[in-house]
């Protein structure tokens, strides 16, 4: 009776042998790979991080066969370097379309700088450039500097290698929680500087000592032009703003809690009038969205699992064949 009933404590010590030296590993390996990659520790609010750029892009491989139908259609567009020739066409929906005529918003204008150069995300749809620059002068008059605008869409738009579901037909852009330093930022700034993270580290709420009323002024000035249809934010971000909002409430309609968004700011606009296959939304709900919706995710924040030790496989991601069909033509085109 002795022998067996301690076997199970003979049990448990060898698996405390076995599982302690794995949580002490984990312990030093987390901020060992943030100091060996430079990415500043992680918060759980930072679900969509902007991590770093390079100085020296390496060129994905040619595809052996691009042919196959069962490619990614990411694996395809990340290799398109250049904007599919004629009119601007955004075609499809935000998370499964492409894009036709692109124009490329230059990296540096009187109230932008773009980030992040050698991710070649500085693409869109013309309606997106006149808006972004319409959108940095107005906020000029608010008081910030000038936008540092990260990821727009690729030259051909299309799903992404990485970073975004959406960001596809030209008509999505981030901007970061950061305004435009007063001079001309270097490749490297571009590249390895990380924006502002404004939401509190409890995700309750905003971080007072990083937030400002601007931020506020901001965000409303980007939702009251009539081109915008959606902002995505994170829900601490909308709670701040409904308490700060002034007597007109109804640009916060389109102000909308999401996933992350911590340290940038998503602004969707619609689809252009050249474009009739580009698929709308459909419209944000009446009301403020300051209520139950926005009290559920405040209640519930979404905590990132522990990193695994194995690597994760890469999910297969759609092909070609959820896409429209232009889309084939724009993506297979030298």
């Amino acid at each position: 009776m002795a022998s067996s009933a301690s076997s199970p404590a003979r049990d448990f010590a060898h698996r405390l042998l076995f599982v302690l030296p794995i949580v002490l590993i984990l312990a030093w390996i987390g901020p060992a790979m943030s100091q060996q990659t430079g990415f500043p520790p992680r918060d759980p609010d930072t679900l969509d991080p902007t991590p770093p750029g390079s100085l020296n892009p390496v060129p994905l491989p040619p595809l052996e066969n691009p042919l196959l139908p069962k490619i990614p259609a990411r694996e395809l567009f990340a290799r398109k370097l250049t904007p599919f020739p004629g009119p601007p066409r955004s075609i499809g929906g935000y998370a499964d379309g492409c894009l036709a005529g692109a124009t490329a918003l230059p990296i540096d204008g009187p109230t932008w700088q773009v980030m992040r150069l050698s991710r070649n995300r500085n693409w869109g749809h013309p309606n997106l450039l006149e808006f972004l620059e319409r959108f940095g002068d107005n906020a000029k008059m608010i008081g910030w500097n000038g936008l540092l605008i990260g990821d727009m869409s690729q030259p051909r738009g299309g799903p992404m290698i990485n970073g975004h579901t959406s960001h596809q037909v030209g008509l999505d852009a981030d901007i970061w929680f950061t305004p435009m330093p007063n001079h001309v930022q270097t490749r490297e700034e571009r590249e390895f500087s990380f924006p502002a993270d404004v939401v509190a580290k409890n995700q309750q709420d905003i971080d007072p000592k990083v937030w400002t009323h601007t931020d506020t002024d901001l965000i409303r000035t980007a939702a009251q032009d009539p081109a915008v249809t959606r902002i995505f934010v994170n829900a601490a971000i909308k709670k701040a703003l409904c308490r700060e909002s002034s007597p007109d409430r109804t640009w916060l309609s389109k102000v909308r809690p999401w996933y992350g968004h911590a340290e940038h700011f998503h602004i969707r606009i619609d689809c252009p009038a050249d474009s009739p296959a580009c698929k709308s939304q459909p419209p944000v709900p009446a009301g403020d969205g300051c209520g139950h919706e926005l009290d559920h995710w405040i209640k519930h924040p979404v905590v990132p699992a522990a990193p695994s030790l194995k690597p994760e496989r890469p999910k297969a991601g759609i092909t070609l064949a959820r896409l429209p069909p232009a889309c084939k033509e724009i993506v297979m085109a030298p």
